[in-house]
């Protein structure tokens, strides 16, 4: 991963995009050495949400699971019979 100080981004910004598309890496942005934002390519951010989107979908299954909030089969069919026809 790269790391950029904001002042070279502020002058820079073309050519550091063009950079990050080409390449996908992510930009570490520094303020005064300090970790100040990432730039993400969009594809790879779009990426890693649907990949998000798909971990919290799985962690509240398994929370349901722990919390002993699941239906049978017959149950679950009987609550979607109105999609399900």
């Amino acid at each position: 991963m790269r790391t950029e100080l904001v002042t070279t981004l502020k002058r820079q910004a073309t050519r550091i995009l063009a950079d990050l598309r080409e390449s996908k890496d992510p930009v570490l942005i520094t303020e005064h050495g300090t970790p100040s934002a990432y730039l993400v390519d969009v594809s790879v951010f779009e990426t890693m949400q649907d990949r998000m989107a798909v971990l919290e979908g799985i962690a509240r299954g398994e929370r349901a699971i722990l919390e002993k909030r699941t239906l049978t089969s017959a149950e679950a069919r009987g609550r979607m019979k109105k999609w399900l026809a």
